[in-house]
């Protein structure tokens, strides 16, 4: 098995990243396991809870944006996704140890024990409890209920071709749970917000698994990657450009309009340019693509945000 780098450091974290620089020694192993030193993955999970909560805001413009909660998703998203990827290192530590990407996390690099690990994991979902309670009781129970998700998720990848689409039920959660936050109810806005975040999700995370295309092959893993192939560029094209038609029709039925269509073309082009500009043959291309994802929740909450402010 590979060892450890001197720093520790996992093959997937930007150098120079505030965890190596920073932290203390004691938090390093923890804090990749969270993957604080990858802050993508807690970016793409909050940003549907963005969405809905700018979304609400068009809906009813007398409201007003509601900052506090924008505050605490964006702490119980922090938390809950290192919860989640403490979770899923746990079931995958004997996987991860035969792919060259996560050989060197902490769990199957020894520097974590599974004990620790499932201590830590408790840790996290306790303190995001705390952040949940903060809200209604129908955002609690939504929220409750996202975990039977982050349950199953992990063990996705040993049965079914789609483990993509239960990471998008999972991940796009938030735009349920920030609408709820503030509304109170369900209605057919939200739902169309979430099933666009859905496809979202299926898109970059079949992007992101074309880095592991080959070591998924030899070991078993079943994904998106593996099942689209070589017509991987044509059908995540078609998955978001189901995700933006979605998003569209979810902020035209609350009321956004100019403003919000301008902004949505925005999310559009950066969409098509991850397609097109995707070249699997190039070292860290699917990386970069995936990482833009960031600039899609920007664009997109900013766009709900424009056209309630003016």
């Amino acid at each position: 098995m590979q060892t450890p780098s001197p720093s520790g450091s996992v093959a997937d974290a930007q150098r120079g990243n505030w965890v190596d620089n920073f932290a203390p020694g004691w938090l390093k192993p923890y804090a990749r396991l969270a993957r604080w030193d990858r802050p993508i993955g807690f970016w793409l999970l909050f940003w549907p809870c963005g969405f809905a909560l700018a979304l609400a805001a068009v809906a009813v413009p007398d409201r007003g944006f509601d900052w506090r909660a924008l505050v605490l998703m964006f702490i119980g998203a922090v938390l809950m996704r290192g919860a989640g990827c403490t979770f899923n290192d746990i079931v995958d530590r004997d996987i991860d140890d035969k792919v060259a990407r996560t050989r060197l996390r902490p769990i199957p690099s020894g520097q974590v024990t599974t004990r620790n690990a499932a201590l830590f994991l408790v840790a996290q979902a306790l303190l995001g409890l705390l952040v949940l309670i903060q809200f209604n009781v129908l955002t609690i129970v939504l929220g409750l209920g996202s975990l039977v998700l982050v349950a199953i998720y992990p063990f996705m990848k040993r049965i079914t071709w789609w483990p993509q689409l239960f990471l998008g039920l999972a991940f796009s959660w938030g735009a349920l749970v920030g609408w709820t936050s503030q509304a109170g109810s369900l209605s057919l806005s939200p739902m169309l917000l979430y099933l666009g975040c859905i496809l979202w999700v299926i898109g970059y995370d079949t992007i992101y698994a074309l880095q592991d295309i080959e070591d998924d092959a030899l070991i078993g893993v079943k994904s998106t990657a593996r099942l689209f192939g070589s017509r991987a560029r044509e059908i995540v094209a078609l998955f978001y450009a189901g995700t933006v038609v979605l998003w569209w029709i979810a902020g035209w039925l609350s009321g956004g309009y100019i403003l919000f269509s301008i902004g949505l073309l925005c999310v559009a082009v950066l969409l098509g340019w991850q397609v097109v500009t995707l070249d699997t043959a190039e070292p860290g291309n699917s990386y970069a693509r995936f990482l833009s994802n960031r600039w899609v929740g920007v664009l997109m909450t900013l766009a709900l945000l424009a056209d309630w402010r003016w």
